[in-house]
């Protein structure tokens, strides 16, 4: 295979917009893309949106986003375990995005309503992350981009933090994998977590990663990850911090996507395997909460939880993939599940007793709370007494892991020894743990992704051209 300035590992968001940049700074540019043709994209493929900064509305875009207010809700989420100047950077640098990407190809829509609320601080792309994916890839492709499906990268040459070659392993056309060797004058990593590697995963949490469903690629298992760790590349962020949600339990064990995840949560009663309550259904707006509720189903008896809603509720979140069981009787709802009907009956008396009056109101903190209950719940807290009643089963949905490598404000990759590599770089989920320790945002994986794609792009190009 022949030389190229910048060799990309990766083939979703965050590579494809460093391989664009890098071809428009004028380097030679070759991506390897684990995964075939028809999936590539990692878990691109699945999003709907970005988060982005932006001063005032667009006709798509409702209104105002500052960055202080992006900041703040960042801030929020990750209860402060972020490096605060990447962070800045990142948000700051997210304003450049709706015009870089509609350079691209990339097309918008108005956002969906019910419970995500997000026409106002996200852009959501016309025809999806797919759709999104083929008109960077087109714009990639006409810059001259070679792209190499199939193939995987199982080593890396690097001396003394200076990336020389990497070794990869794909069938091109024969019976046998074939291993050969690509030179490059310098290597962006974008190849995601580990999600998909269920030993690893299990390594970080017990047992209990075996329950687990993977929302995403099942070709994210962090090989390039532990490459970059045996050559001493600093690591960032903690094995067992993930965009976790809580999904369908009759999901997919790989590549369920967006599609299986569940936003009926604020408007019902989350219970456990033993038909108890364990955390606030309604303590903040759910694309603030929504990703902290694969942990918590994930710390429960058998990784499971069940959310309950009646009648009032059924038609106030996005439709289901799979419908919801259903029964005219909590008791007969609760055996369709598998809970104690006793049990759950008693645990709905107890909530709907500590219901206060309020004025319901899903789009705002209402005044709909519980009191004298634990946990409580702070909003959008009505009786659950009117049938037919409806549940659907949770199972904690691993989207992406944290652990990654750590990254100065360039892209560049940070050595163990706290030097600063010349030629690696790293861009997307590989590195979002520097924004990301704990928490998500709606539409924030891929703001990280896009801005730091184009960062390691643009350097990886300005290193060759001097």
């Amino acid at each position: 295979m022949k030389d190229y300035d910048v060799l990309i590992a990766g083939g979703g968001n965050a590579a494809l917009c460093a391989a664009i940049a890098a071809a428009k700074g004028g380097a030679s540019v070759c991506i390897v893309e684990a995964a075939p043709k028809a999936w590539r994209g990692g878990n691109t493929r699945h999003t709907r949106n970005c988060r982005i900064a932006h001063d005032e509305g667009n006709g798509i875009l409702t209104g105002p986003y500052p960055v202080d207010e992006f900041m703040d809700d960042l801030m929020r989420v990750t209860k402060g375990v972020t490096d605060e100047e990447l962070a800045e950077l990142t948000l700051e640098r997210s304003k450049e995005l709706w015009d870089f990407l509609s350079a691209q190809g990339v097309r918008f829509q108005p956002s969906l309503g019910g419970t995500l609320s997000l026409g106002r601080t996200n852009a959501f792309f016309l025809g999806g992350g797919r759709s999104m994916l083929n008109a960077l890839y087109i714009t990639a492709e006409d810059a001259g981009v070679d792209v190499f499906y199939d193939t995987r990268v199982v080593g890396l040459n690097i001396e003394n933090g200076f990336f020389l070659s990497a070794d990869v392993e794909a069938d091109w056309q024969t019976d046998a994998p074939q291993r050969r060797e690509i030179q490059a004058r310098s290597f962006v990593a974008a190849a995601g977590g580990f999600e998909a590697n269920i030993e690893w995963l299990t390594e970080a949490w017990g047992p209990a990663a075996e329950n687990f469903l993977i929302r995403g690629t099942p070709y994210n298992t962090g090989g390039v990850l532990k490459l970059l760790l045996d050559a001493d590349v600093q690591r960032t962020g903690e094995p067992d911090q993930c965009h976790a949600v809580a999904v369908d339990g009759r999901a997919p064990k790989f590549d369920g996507g967006i599609v299986t995840r569940l936003d009926c949560v604020p408007f019902g009663v989350v219970l456990n395997a033993e038909g108890k309550r364990f955390y606030d259904e309604g303590e903040d707006f759910w694309p603030k909460r929504y990703a902290i509720w694969g942990r918590l189903v994930a710390a429960q008896p058998d990784q499971v939880g069940h959310v309950i809603i009646d009648a009032k509720s059924i038609d106030l979140f996005m439709p289901s993939v799979f419908p919801p069981e259903t029964a005219d009787t909590l008791e007969d709802l609760a055996a369709k599940i598998d809970l104690d009907p006793q049990t759950v009956k008693e645990t709905i008396a107890a909530f709907n007793a500590a219901c206060l009056p309020g004025s319901f109101d899903h789009t705002v903190h209402d005044d709909c709370r519980t009191e004298g209950l634990e946990p409580p719940k702070s909003h959008w807290a009505r009786p659950i007494d009117t049938g037919p009643y409806y549940a659907y089963t949770l199972r904690p949905g691993i989207t992406f892991t944290y652990m990654g490598v750590k990254v100065n404000r360039d892209a560049r990759m940070v050595m163990a020894d706290g030097s600063v590599s010349p030629n690696l770089f790293a861009a997307g989920e590989i590195m979002a743990g520097n924004i990301l320790g704990q928490g998500y945002l709606a539409g924030i994986g891929m703001t990280i992704g896009s801005v730091f794609g184009r960062i390691a792009g643009e350097e990886a190009a300005r290193y060759v051209r001097n």
